[in-house]
């Protein structure tokens, strides 16, 4: 798969402005500042096809990234408080609506601020993704600011913080060092095979 051939295709600010699923799609999903463009921008090789916010909460659409075999996702990231409660409503109605149409949906990336425990917004993010039966893998962001002795106890702590999702996969990840790219990329080429390739 062509990471470096990725584009921008559309953004979507509320769920009937959705296009029509016609690649599978691979989603990413985490609150805000957590690094979903960054990590978007790492996989596929550039370094500002997904727009970095230097103010959080400050995307609020869908954005659509197509490569030849499949479509990149980026929800709007969640659990940033100085956003009015309007705009929260409007931000649900469009993730709700998403993730209840008819979506060759191959895969959700999770994302989580490796430094710190999940927020309650994250941990209702991976309940809501169990519930709905949607497959995710947790991809844990800003690995490299910990040394290692830090990122031995965090590893520890996560078992026990997300002991009810036993079994998923976990990655940690750096944009500085590229840490779990190679991963990432991998599963997503997996993933986003024809049924019968798999």
């Amino acid at each position: 798969m062509k990471f470096e051939n990725a584009f921008f295709e559309s953004a979507a600010g509320c769920s009937n402005q959705l296009p029509v699923s016609t690649l599978p799609e691979i989603v990413f999903s985490g609150r805000s500042n957590v690094g979903k463009s960054s990590l978007i921008n790492k996989l596929v090789k550039r370094k500002a096809l997904a727009r970095v916010s230097s103010s959080p909460g400050k995307t609020g659409t869908i954005n659509f990234y197509r490569l030849d075999e499949v479509r990149l996702v980026d929800l709007p990231g969640y659990g940033y408080a100085k956003v009015s409660y309007a705009e929260k409503k409007r931000w649900a109605e469009l993730v709700e609506g998403y993730f209840h149409q008819e979506r060759d949906l191959r895969l959700v990336i999770q994302l989580v601020d490796m430094r710190h425990p999940p927020t309650k917004d994250d941990l209702h993010m991976i309940s809501y993704l169990c519930d709905m039966q949607i497959p995710f893998i947790i991809v844990l962001t800003k690995s490299d600011k910990l040394n290692k002795t830090e990122r031995a106890a965090r590893l520890i702590a996560l078992k026990e913080e997300l002991q009810e999702y036993e079994g998923v996969t976990i990655i940690p990840f750096s944009t500085v060092n590229g840490e779990g790219v190679e991963e990432i990329q991998g599963i997503i080429g997996q993933v986003a095979l024809p049924e019968e390739e798999e």
